[in-house]
């Protein structure tokens, strides 16, 4: 096996000069290509090169022309699109469906390096290029659009952007397993209509292959999965999803409830001629395995063609350290489940320890401050399941709602050791943990909220309740407010002398929430003296359960044909947005005129005012 590139390469010149005369496989990003871990095309990239391929990248390639697509040449064995490690409509458009003007992602913060729907553009321009190269997709834009989806920026459903893209295999979640799968059977010279049985893709057939019986789940759960039993679940049609937003939600709820790995079955949905079929997810890597990607050779710097410019999110990275994947928490409105899953994936400590050695070593100008030691989330490192065959049957959509599942292991204890140990490598002088903590979960331990404390935090301590009542918290998949104040009550008993910050994090306008919800999180924040300034309303990302509420007004966590079923409420119209965001930031003078005429309408005129009990002072609206 050759060498590994100092970079992979990104020009002819490149290549000629590690004595290349093709790539196996050319990787187009969204993002400027950094030789780093964080980064997902850098990642499979050195993936497929320690499995002896010949990568090639193209990043940020000028969509308005074939031209850029073709300056590697045509690829022996395929062509990699991605969008980059955001979804190039979050990445372009605020909550507002607002124009943003930067990307973090792009040399100097440049906006409008990429197109909208990056992954069906650059495919397409790729089949433009050279016809008949088999095209993947992957990154975080194609898992969340598998399957037919609710588009919030164009406000209707969208196919699967299998279809739009024209493309061969779309591969979800992180991938290295179905990525070197693919590879290897082109490379026996398997035709890429033929693979459709591995593990954590997506493919478009003609019909149902033979040997599989199919259940329709267009109206009812599916039944749980039998042993031995070859079962495809039916999923609404694209055709029924465009006009049936009930459906949506049923769609959206079926899959999430087959995102267990050891007993999800394919799943199918008809668009027009052709079906799309979604194999299982992959199955979780070992710590061995994912020890094996997180060391492979990256440069953990920029590519030498950028010169000085300053790209953001590398800058916030680059001396991070990811030591897990997964998050069994389940909040109805992240899109980890359906891109990483449920199941936590734990790197070992002597993995860990020895990236943190090659940051201190290899790092130019490395002040010994660690930015980051988490992942998808701070403190699940090692938790899971204590039994793998109550895991293998489960079917809860998080582990730790409503209350956290007695089966789920919740020892923080190797984690503070892990915390411990990283602390004492030489020329370490500041280790952070900057990922988001699950503080229901930390407070099984308060030890571990007190070693956090004392040495992996700043000035500041986010954490994200989200809201402050029991109907938008039930819709999130959150817990109830009196624990975030329970944690709150420990960490002020743990700060008497270190000057620590507490903020929280609030969702305006998520499905579930009525105006008055938002006026208690106001009144609530007020008593507890908060005037929060980074707030959020709600976006809906492809293929959340939450998006799913959003559109169908109807809650996915539950049967959807049971009689119980009710609309929920949802805030979609512009002015009830402005109106939940402004309640969240009731101290500001520019919300109070919005706000006032807010508490008329409501019948709580008694708010407007002078006095303590007031939320805004009298004034002209």
């Amino acid at each position: 096996m050759s060498l590994p590139a100092p970079f992979l390469p990104m020009s002819r010149a490149e290549m000629e000069h590690l004595g290349w005369d093709a790539c196996d496989v050319v990787l187009v990003t969204g993002d400027a290509y950094i030789d780093h871990p964080s980064f997902g095309a850098a990642l499979i990239g050195r993936w497929w090169e320690s499995l002896g391929y010949r990568v090639g990248i193209i990043a940020q390639p000028d969509w308005t022309s074939a031209a850029d697509f073709a300056r590697l040449g045509p690829p022996r064995l395929a062509f990699a699109v991605t969008a980059g490690n955001m979804d190039s409509m979050v990445n372009r458009y605020t909550s507002e469906r607002k124009l943003r003007h930067d990307d973090a992602y792009t040399p100097n913060g440049e906006g409008g390096k990429r197109p909208d729907r990056a992954v069906v553009v650059y495919a397409q321009r790729c089949r433009e290029a050279f016809k008949g190269v088999p095209i993947i997709l992957g990154g975080i834009e194609a898992s969340l659009r598998r399957l037919a989806h609710y588009d919030y920026w164009s406000d209707t459903v969208r196919r699967s952007v299998l279809v739009d893209a024209k493309a061969d295999f779309l591969v979800y979640g992180n991938g290295e397993s179905a990525a070197a799968e693919i590879l290897a059977r082109l490379k026996t010279g398997a035709y890429p209509h033929d693979l459709n049985d591995i593990r954590g893709t997506a493919v478009l057939c003609k019909t149902i292959p033979d040997g599989w019986s199919e259940v329709d789940c267009s109206q009812t759960d599916p039944p749980p999965p039998r042993e031995n039993d070859k079962q495809v679940l039916r999923l609404p049609s694209f055709e029924t999803l465009k006009n049936d937003a009930k459906a949506v939600a049923q769609a959206t709820r079926v899959l999430y409830l087959e995102t267990n790995p050891a007993h999800a079955r394919p799943l199918v949905q008809r668009h027009g001629d052709r079906e799309v079929w979604v194999n299982p997810p992959a199955l979780p890597l070992t710590t061995a395995e994912l020890d094996r990607v997180y060391e492979l050779p990256f440069i953990r710097r920029p590519h030498p063609t950028y010169g000085k410019a300053h790209i953001p999110a590398w800058e916030m990275i680059k001396t991070s350290v990811t030591i897990l994947r997964g998050c069994f928490g389940g909040c109805a409105f992240c899109s980890i489940t359906a891109h990483e899953g449920r199941v936590v994936q734990s790197r070992s400590p002597q993995s860990i320890v020895g990236e943190l050695e090659k940051i201190r070593d290899q790092s130019p100008k490395f002040s010994g401050t660690i930015s980051d030691l988490g992942g998808a989330t701070a403190n699940m490192w090692r938790m899971g399941c204590k039994d793998p065959a109550i895991e293998a049957k489960c079917r809860r959509l998080s582990c730790v709602y409503p209350t956290i599942c007695k089966n789920l292991r919740t020892d923080h204890g190797p984690l503070r050791e892990l915390y411990r140990i990283a602390r004492q490598i030489p020329g370490i002088k500041r280790i952070f943990v900057a990922s988001g903590l699950r503080y229901d979960l930390a407070m099984r331990d308060p030890d571990y909220i007190r070693d956090l404390m004392t040495h992996h935090i700043g000035g500041t301590f986010k954490v994200a309740p989200e809201h402050s009542e029991a109907g938008p918290l039930a819709c999130m998949m959150k817990p109830g407010i009196d624990q975030y104040e329970q944690f709150q009550d420990l960490f002020r008993s743990f700060n008497k002398d270190r000057n620590l910050r507490l903020i929280p994090y609030f969702i305006a306008a998520h499905p579930g929430t009525r105006d008055e919800d938002m006026l208690a999180l106001a009144l609530w924040l007020k008593h507890n003296n908060m005037r929060v300034d980074q707030v959020q309303t709600f976006l809906p990302s492809p293929l959340s359960l939450s998006t799913a509420m959003y559109h169908s007004g109807l809650n996915p966590l539950h049967p959807l044909n049971s009689p119980e079923t009710t609309p929920l409420p949802v805030a979609k119209g512009e002015k009830q947005r402005r109106l939940h965001k402004a309640f969240l930031r009731w101290h500001d003078p520019a919300n109070h005129p919005l706000l006032r005429r807010a508490l008329r309408t409501m019948g709580r005129a008694d708010l407007i005012g002078n006095g303590k009990q007031c939320l805004v002072p009298f004034g002209r609206d």
